[in-house]
Parts: C-alpha cells; structure tokens; sequence
C-alpha cells in the first residue's frame, strides 16, 4: 500500500513538474528574437534621417552635438541600465516585466513623431533607453532559461545574426519611412513592438528556477564572469569602431559615396551574421579557442583595411573582420550564461548587455581620442589590430586543456 501510495504520489509530482515547467520551442524562441531585434530600431532606423533632423534643428544652438546625442543616448542608457534590469527580472520575474517594457517601449518610441522640442525628444529617448535595457537583457536571459547546452548556444546565434540582419532591412525601413513621413517618419517603427508584447503575452512562460544543488550554486561568480565581461567591452569597442567609423574607413582607400557605404555597410552586418551562423555550427571548441579565432580574424580585418589602397581590399578585409566579430559575441555571451547559477542570470546577463553597449557608445569616443596623437585613422586601425592580435595569442596560450564551451553544462571553464 505504502508502494501504491507512493508511486501515485511520484506521478503526481512529475505531472504537476511538467505543467509548471513547460518545454520551450522554435514558436518561443522566434518571439524572443523578435524582441530582441526591438531595441535595435532605436539607433538603426534613424540613420537616414540623420541629415534632415540636423536640418529641421540647425536653429537650436548646439544641434550638432545635440541631435547625434538624441540618437545614440539609449546605447548609453542600455549600458547603464541593463543590470539594474536583470536584477529586477531575477526578483520580480522575467515574463510580466518583458511585457511592460515592450508596451512602454511602444509608447515612448513614438512621442518624437510628436514633439518638437528637441530638449523632450531628447529626454523620452533616455526612458526609451531604459526599457531597452529592459527587453535586451530579459530577451537573452529567457533565451538562457528555456533552452540548454546546444539548443542555448543555437539560439544565441541566431539572435546575433538576426540582428545584424535586421539591421539591413531597419535603414531601408527607416529611409522609406523618412522619405513618406518626413525626419520623423522612423518612429513609426516603435508601434511594432506592440504585437510582440501580445505575442510574449499569450505564448511566453515564466521560467521555473530549479533548486540550486551545491550551496555555491546560488553565489554570483565574481571572479570568472567580470575577464568575460571586460572582454565583452573590447570586443563591444572593436566592432563598433569598424561599424560607426565606416565611412571614414573606407575613405583610406578611395573616395566613397554614401551608396557605397550603405552597400559595403550592408555586407558587413552579413558577414557579423555568417559569423554567428558558423559559430553555431561548431560542434565542440573551448572558450579560449574560440576567442583566439575570433580575435584572429578580426585582427586580419583591421591590420589589411588599414593598409589597403583598394576598395574592393578594404570590403574583402572588413567582411573577413565582422566574421569575426560575428562569432565573438555568442562566445562570449555563451560563456558568461554557463557561469551564472539560474538565480542570478538576469543580473549576468544585464552585466554582458550592459558592457557591450557601453562599447558601441565607447567605440567612436576612442577613435576619436586616439586619432589625434597617433597621426591617421590608419595608425588607429593599426594599433587595435595589434591588440587584436594579443588577445587572440593570449586565448591560444589559455586554450590547452580548457573545458568545451558548448557541451560542458557544469559551468566550470577555464579562463
């Protein structure tokens, strides 16, 4: 009797676990995607536009600091703001807060369409800010909780990829926009992000935090995910000096015109994608490898481009280094979501967001700085190849004997 009682008591008990647990599939994790690809339209679609909300402001005084601020400020806001958010999801609860903020996103989004004080499009682009960091972080974070080992790491590249894509399609959305609706027209665009929140309402599942099994298991682990994400932040400066610096880069080897740049523009987010795709397809590397890899192509990109007198070189060399980069990004996030315990993988996962925005902000601020006292744009390119090169020797000589990345699920890799 004590059996019977028993065995019916386990069914019970596994049958109320499989209700409270559901199983995460392709519908969750395209839904995901698409809330990731939100955030991206705060920046992207406005490139087109660029030089008629210069002209509609040239009155105000400072425009020409104030209007490029206007649409870049919510990557700054994304980088402060994305751990406060993953520690709240951890708290609160991922799903709910997800819906919220892609409602708020909504709303906020579109006020510039609106206003015409560009001191108010400046501060509702700050609270746009914030609730991208929001969906960013809670995005990738549920990307971690509903799918494990390899179905992870698939799906962390294909969020990758899928930005960079969305991007292509985001500037000629943008300038289609501009060109009906006038400068305000992209943020129009912010309306999509309602039918994702009603797609994350009726599809979506709060995600179960298992018991942690050591007494470790629940501790964030300090000294092994703050390497990662400082390398998060160079890689982060990397690509977004190659990305936001394009036009100039370009114009090392001969003049160009902004079809040209929008062009070789376009295949360099494909080549951040394919890099991404590829890294998805390898079935077992370490870390390090991985790392040394990346930073190796992306070494190649920068240390040719900066020596090209060709165009078609420089294009060659630039695709070459966004493989590159296309493949460090879900290194490095892949790494830091197997480190976390479950009950701290909102605060991570906002740690890596936060750290890889405040590189694309980071990004043309150090070129900038670093163009002046070494000569030429060349030299500059010269030298973040070099550093290129360091990490990736420094990630070869840490490969030997380094945990597999990708089917190792106990977490403990070697730095």
């Amino acid at each position: 009797m004590c059996i019977r009682d028993s065995l019916q008591h386990t069914l019970k008990v596994a049958s109320m676990n499989s209700l409270s647990n559901p199983v995460a599939s392709t519908k969750h994790g395209i839904i995901l995607i698409l809330a990731a690809i939100m955030p991206v339209m705060a920046v992207i679609s406005l490139v087109p536009v660029l030089p008629m909300l210069l002209e509609e402001f040239k009155l105000v005084d400072g425009y020409e600091v104030l209007v490029p601020i206007a649409m870049t400020i919510p990557a700054l806001c994304v980088a402060l703001f994305s751990p406060l958010a993953g520690a709240i999801s951890d708290k609160m609860g991922r799903k709910p807060l997800l819906i919220i903020a892609l409602i708020i996103y909504s709303v906020i989004g579109i006020l510039p369409y609106f206003l015409k004080n560009l001191s108010l499009i400046i501060t509702s682009r700050v609270f746009l800010g914030i609730t991208e960091a929001i969906i960013m972080t809670i995005a990738t974070a549920l990307i971690a909780d509903y799918f494990q080992g390899k179905e992870r790491q698939k799906w962390i590249s294909i969020q990758v990829a899928s930005v960079s894509l969305s991007a292509i399609f985001l500037i000629a959305l943008g300038g289609m926009l501009g060109e009906l609706l006038g400068s305000r027209g992209p943020f129009v665009l912010y309306l999509l992000a309602l039918p994702v929140a009603l797609l994350v309402a009726l599809n979506l599942f709060e995600p179960k935090v298992k018991a942690s099994i050591s007494e470790q298991a629940g501790h964030f682990p300090v000294k092994k995910v703050v390497p990662l994400l400082f390398i998060t932040l160079f890689v982060g400066i990397i690509f977004y000096s190659m990305i936001v610096k394009l036009g100039e880069v370009l114009a090392i080897s001969q003049a160009v015109t902004p079809a040209m740049i929008g062009g070789i523009g376009a295949l360099a987010n494909i080549g951040v994608a394919l890099g991404a795709f590829g890294y998805g397809k390898i079935k077992r590397s370490s870390g390090p490898l991985l790392l040394c890899v990346g930073f190796g192509l992306s070494a190649f990109g920068y240390l040719v481009t900066a020596g090209s007198s060709s165009l078609v070189v420089s294009s060659i060399a630039i695709f070459i280094g966004c493989l590159g980069f296309g493949s460090l990004l879900p290194t490095t996030l892949t790494w830091v979501l197997k480190l976390l315990p479950e009950n701290v993988r909102g605060k991570g996962t906002g740690m890596w967001t936060g750290m890889f925005f405040l590189g694309q902000f980071l990004a043309p601020i150090v070129v900038t700085l670093l163009q002046k006292p070494l000569g030429s744009l060349s030299t500059v390119l010269v030298l973040i190849a070099v550093c290129c090169a360091l990490a990736s020797l420094v990630a070869a000589l840490k490969a030997k004997g380094a945990s597999d990345l990708k089917c190792d699920e106990t977490g403990q890799l070697q730095l």
